[in-house]
């Protein structure tokens, strides 16, 4: 991470919704290591082990148990914290799941959504924020082409739909409430990663876990769709992205020099693909094979004719990050899926020390040339 980001960040505010899940709890690890006032909320991990607990963050930051479906208790918690940065990462973020809860789904990713912005219009400070939805926002014609910021939203099941909702959510604020940030100080920016893989991911239905699991018992990997082809990103990825354009927002609104320095911040204030490069466009089932060059095993093949739909195509474009971010992913496809199985296979040691493997990894990443 580039020193001037570091500098810029430190002692700031920052509140982190969805702070207890997956990439919530990676990011809260970042930022306390940048020296970070940070604060959370979010619901009660609903995993055993639960990366949250594992880096022991709710020792290390400001967390408050929330749901952000109940919008005064969430307003209400914005104007206390008064943050300079807001990342909203809360989410209902399973794809099956979303078919068996599709209204609590739709609930809390796009009214939730609308909630965190509508308590910034009655923050009467600078704050920047960044939305993260999901690549899947995209109304998926199984195209082989790229998807770019400026194709159609939709979505095929209750969470895709729900995260191109909350993209349109997204833009309407900003058109009604933001629009000009410096007369608002209110800059708002979304973000949309790939599937994001990591150490300490331990939901269900999702391939890594599923792989995990099934190694640590001596299993073969259970495998639904072996064809479907997924943008991989190491979750160190979208993070750094996340964490650049905060910066260049926050510096935009207080008139400091910003990293990029090209730009008008106002023309960040927009949507941003920020996948992996196109080589990390691979297949599960070439997934699977790599997570097994780094852990023994093997896998079969589960596919069910009448499971729910999910795409079998999905690509992002990243050019726009590229151009106007001068962002870029750093570890190709072999080294996001090495990181990743290093990551659990020493969560097996009994003297695993989450928070500093963790560190380890984030300075790696941020180190690398």
């Amino acid at each position: 991470m580039n020193q001037n980001i570091q500098d810029s960040f430190k002692n700031l505010r920052v509140l982190v919704t969805g702070d207890t899940g997956f990439k919530g709890s990676w990011l809260c690890e970042w930022l306390i290591g940048m020296g970070v006032e940070c604060f959370g909320l979010g619901l009660v991990p609903n995993t055993e082990p639960a990366l949250f607990k594992q880096l022991g963050l709710e020792k290390r930051l400001y967390h408050k148990n929330l749901d952000i479906r109940d919008s005064s208790a969430l307003k209400k918690l914005v104007i206390d914290v008064q943050p300079d940065i807001v990342f909203h990462l809360a989410a209902q973020p399973l794809v099956r799941l979303s078919y068996d809860i599709p209204i609590e789904t739709y609930e809390t990713n796009v009214m939730g959504t609308v909630h965190l912005l509508d308590s910034l219009r009655f923050l009467n400070k600078k704050c920047a924020t960044v939305c993260i939805t999901t690549d899947k926002c995209y109304e998926n014609q199984e195209w082989l082409h790229s998807y770019r910021e400026n194709d159609p939203m939709g979505g095929y099941d209750p969470y895709s739909s729900s995260k191109g909702a909350c993209e349109i959510a997204i833009k309407s604020y900003r058109r009604s409430y933001f629009s000009d940030p410096d007369k608002s100080g209110i800059a708002v920016a979304s973000v949309r990663a790939g599937n994001v893989i990591g150490g300490g991911d331990w939901a269900v239905d999702r391939i890594i876990p599923d792989c995990v699991s099934a190694l640590k018992l001596g299993n073969p990997i259970p495998v639904r769709n072996r064809v479907a082809t997924r943008p991989w990103q190491h979750v160190l990825e979208p993070l750094s992205g996340y964490i650049l354009l905060a910066n260049e927002l926050w510096c935009g609104l207080n008139d400091q020099e910003t990293v990029l320095g090209k730009f008008h911040y106002s023309k960040l204030c927009d949507a941003f693909n920020l996948g992996p490069n196109l080589d990390s466009n691979r297949t599960v089932y070439d997934l699977v094979k790599e997570v097994l060059n780094n852990w023994e095993g093997s896998w079969e093949d589960r596919s069910d004719p009448n499971a729910p739909h999910e795409a079998s195509l999905l690509n992002l474009s990243i050019d726009k990050a590229f151009h106007m971010l001068n962002w870029s992913p750093r570890w190709n496809f072999s080294r996001t899926v090495k990181e990743t199985i290093s990551w659990y296979k020493a969560a097996q040691s009994k003297v695993f020390d989450a928070q500093n493997f963790t560190q380890k990894q984030i300075e790696d990443y941020t180190t690398l040339n």
